[in-house]
């Protein structure tokens, strides 16, 4: 009201002065030409026929119906704003007398750990101390947002309600998703999930460089050295980098909460909330669901009864190797079942360990050598040597018949008659991605590789996205794909967040995977790598610098995934000393490059103790060409170069 009696008050005088002008202008026009203005006769309207004349109550009970809604309208409008305005100024007092005017905080450092302690008492957050004002009136999500930060930490519930960021699973790809959502959204609300105890860690190091550590404390700690001799922890991020859930709905600018110990045993996409298994609710605007997989077991171990399975340890969490780590301390002999890549390295990495004590190390597999479903025979034999030569008891094409347990030892019996007799058995037989909630979210699930079916965005229905082991992808060079390894899970994470936060792009990045058997021998691998596919090798003499300890050094880093997708592919070729050549049996297979070839086109690459040359490698496989001379292409990797 006040506005326009404003407005009024500026435009009356030019009112008037315009119609005083109009009257003095017509005056002056008669007097000019002796005459008077003609005068016309009043003209009448009406709402009758033409020419009847008649009354004009059509025409003002038209005009005066809509000049009195214009009214009422107007009167409603001012109404409101003088309401949404008076309240808006309460809010601000009463804000302003619970919190004290504070200098700008943007980020915790010394200078403001004072202020921090002050307002702790308040359980204020440092990032909340600073109010802006602004002059629009507050939406109702605004307003709830508010109640839930001016609300007593103790009258929070311990589960939020509500997280517009859900991520159920708590490993690797729910890390990497949780930071590309907040890279491309600052203040986004991220909610992790986990079923297990521990923060985001990787997984990585509890079957490589933890059992290389020196520290007696190291499954305390979760501290290791990596092959460049750097420290570090197994967590990606130390606690203080997380936020409580408790607080996360607070939170002005932010966070990301984990929720550990609980598991999301029912989705509901079309309410956009799921149910956890102490049968609390969380609603959700975007949903990635990273559950991961579980171990496999063998059926045999399961049917042998509980005192078989109480001395068998399916390894994938950090407990796992807590208690292994502990049990190899205390028995005489660990048998590992499985010859991939998590019993090959747990196998070396014990082996090492047995030569400092009495413990005896057993490895068996079905196949003729290490890693004989991924390397070709040569160098699967090759690599069983080297395991051997680290002091473990190799038996190759050995299958499980029966399991007991007989006078304090498990009895191991193979198909063809030998017996092996042990402490405690490590089923290292593959992983089973976990697709529980896909009967209640109504996911599809692959018939074929396992996992949940997702389109090219990683995107399983409306508003829920998968990744990490739990996809089940197409790949448009590959075709359909589930991939179970640490790199996968950072790029697909990674770009399941983006898409949650409207990028809307498609997966096309060929993940990589490594395996290390002890500082001096390590592969990265691309692509389908499978032994049954035709496969050309290209080898060359090692040096010193070309072992996963010297890789290490040089990029940095022990998990070779974070620096290797920053480089960028060349196709420089630099010239070599010599031409390469297939491998003879019984050399060394030093370092080298291994093709795996479908229909004369290379899909997979093994680059066997050659490091950060998988750029090149994942545009041989994109570009997806027939090369006539391998030996052209291994140029490429200089893996003659000193």
């Amino acid at each position: 009201m006040l506005k326009c009696r404003a407005l009024w008050q500026k435009l009356a005088p030019l009112a008037r002065a315009s119609s005083t002008l109009c009257r003095h202008n017509v005056k002056r026009k008669g007097l000019r030409c002796d005459n008077m203005v003609t005068v016309f006769p009043k003209a009448q309207m009406s709402s009758g026929a033409p020419g009847s004349g008649g009354d004009n109550l059509m025409y003002i009970l038209f005009v005066g119906a809509a000049c009195l809604g214009g009214g009422i309208y107007t009167y409603r409008s001012l109404s409101e704003d003088k309401k949404r305005y008076q309240n808006r100024l309460a809010e601000i007092n009463s804000r302003e007398q619970k919190f004290p005017k504070q200098p700008l905080v943007t980020q915790q450092t010394e200078s403001t750990a004072e202020s921090v302690q002050e307002t702790s008492e308040e359980h204020v957050p440092v990032a909340e101390v600073t109010t802006t004002v602004s002059a629009e009136p507050m939406s109702t999500s605004a307003a709830e947002s508010a109640a839930a930060m001016e609300a007593p930490v103790d009258a929070l519930p311990e589960i939020p309600a509500h997280a517009p960021y859900l991520l159920i699973g708590g490993g690797t790809a729910s890390f990497a998703a949780a930071r590309s959502i907040r890279a491309r959204d600052p203040g986004a609300r991220v909610l992790i999930v986990s079923d297990e105890s521990d923060l985001p860690y990787m997984r990585p190091p509890l079957s490589k460089e933890l059992w290389f550590s020196d520290d007696p404390n190291v499954t305390d700690t979760l501290r290791f050295k990596q092959w460049n001799g750097k420290e570090r922890s197994i967590y990606f991020q130390p606690p203080s980098f997380y936020v409580s859930p408790q607080e996360l709905p607070r939170v002005e600018n932010g966070g990301v909460a984990v929720l550990t110990g609980k598991k999301v045993v029912h989705v509901d996409v079309r309410g956009n909330k799921v149910r956890l298994n102490d049968d609390s609710e969380i609603s959700y605007d975007k949903c990635l669901v990273a559950t991961g997989g579980t171990p496999r077991n063998l059926q045999v171990i399961e049917r042998a009864g509980e005192e078989v399975q109480k001395r068998t340890t399916l390894f994938r969490k950090i407990e796992d190797f807590r208690s292994l780590e502990k049990i190899s301390r205390e028995v005489k002999s660990v048998t590992i079942i499985g010859g991939g890549f998590l019993g090959s390295e747990l196998a070396c990495a014990m082996g090492r360990r047995s030569n400092e004590s009495s413990l005896e190390v057993i490895q068996i597999f079905p196949e003729k050598g290490n890693m004989g479903k991924v390397l070709p025979e040569y160098l699967s034999n090759w690599t069983t040597e080297k395991v051997t030569k680290e002091g473990v008891n190799v038996m190759t094409e050995a299958v499980v018949k029966n399991v007991s347990y007989q006078d304090g030892k498990v009895v191991i019996k193979l198909k063809d008659g030998r017996v092996v007799k042990t402490d405690h058995i490590v089923a290292a037989v593959g992983l089973e991605p976990n697709v529980e909630l896909a009967k209640s979210a109504g996911l599809e699930v692959d018939s074929d590789f396992g996992g949940y079916r997702v389109n090219a965005e990683l995107q399983a229905r409306a508003n829920i996205w998968v990744a990490g082991d739990a996809a089940c992808f197409y790949d448009i060079r590959l075709g359909r794909r589930r991939v179970e390894h640490h790199d996968h899970a950072v790029v697909s994470g990674r770009l399941a967040g983006e898409n949650m936060t409207g990028a809307n792009k498609p997966y096309w990045h060929q993940s990589m995977f490594w395996s290390d058997l002890g500082p001096d021998v390590g592969y990265e691998a691309i692509g389908i790598v499978d032994s049954s596919l035709p496969t050309v090798g290209v080898f060359a003499k090692a040096t010193a610098k070309d072992t996963p300890k010297a890789a290490t050094e040089q990029s940095g880093t022990g998990i070779r995934s974070e620096s290797e997708t920053e480089a960028v592919a060349s196709s420089e070729v630099t010239p070599v000393a010599a031409a390469p050549r297939e491998p003879q049996q019984g050399e060394e297979y030093g370092k080298g490059v291994i093709f795996y070839l479908r229909d004369k086109v290379v899909v997979g690459i093994i680059l066997w103790n050659v490091f950060n040359r998988m750029p090149i490698a994942r545009k041989i496989i994109k570009d997806g060409e027939e090369h006539a001379d391998l030996n052209e292409v291994a140029k490429l990797f200089n893996i003659h170069e000193d």
